[in-house]
């Protein structure tokens, strides 16, 4: 008897095999992170950057993917400057992450602003990106992207001090008063 699955067939046998060591795996250790349990996965790391840009993207698109495990994608940004904001991914290992800020600030300059991970996908780092509005960023302070390029991090503790960083206002300002952040994700 075959089972579809997806637009493939699995055998009867194969497919109850998979389910009980998913069902296994998944109740043998609870406490395990969900980025832990995935593995290593690649991480797609999108950057837009300005067109006066383009001949280098060849070049800047090698030394982004140089640590391995990304997958690189450059966008010309039609205007002459994107915006400084990066964002990181809650999986993201610490390694690639500060790998990609070094660049970033080698090549573009300073990031200027830290986007919430709640607006991320877990496996994805945007540097340049203009996708996400001013409520869901947090504009950096003097060296905290230093901190965060600190190699003795743990891949838990870069990512705690990227949360900090990149904790949004509960308040902005908004026809001349103070209003509550319509964007603002709640701490999980």
């Amino acid at each position: 008897m075959k089972m579809r699955a997806g637009g493939k067939f699995y055998s009867l046998p194969v497919a109850c095999l998979a389910a009980a060591v998913t069902l296994l795996g998944a109740g043998a250790s609870p406490a395990m992170d969900a980025c832990e349990e995935s593995g290593l996965r690649t991480v797609k790391v999108e950057i837009w950057a300005s067109k006066r840009f383009k001949k280098d993207f060849p070049a800047i698109g090698k030394a982004f993917a140089e640590m391995g495990n990304t997958d690189v994608v450059l966008w010309v940004y039609p205007a002459e400057n994107p915006s400084r904001a990066v964002a990181i991914g809650r999986c993201v290992p610490a390694y690639i992450a500060q790998h990609v800020l070094r660049e970033t600030r080698e090549r573009f300059g300073e990031p200027e602003s830290l986007v919430n991970q709640g607006f991320l996908s877990p496996w994805w780092i945007g540097i340049g990106t203009s996708l996400f509005d001013e409520n869901s960023q947090r504009r950096t302070a003097p060296g905290e992207v230093a901190r965060l390029m600190d190699p003795s991090l743990d891949p838990r503790e870069f990512q705690a001090l990227y949360r900090k960083y990149s904790a949004q206002e509960k308040t902005v300002p908004g026809f001349g008063l103070e209003l509550a952040n319509p964007k603002l994700m709640k701490a999980r």
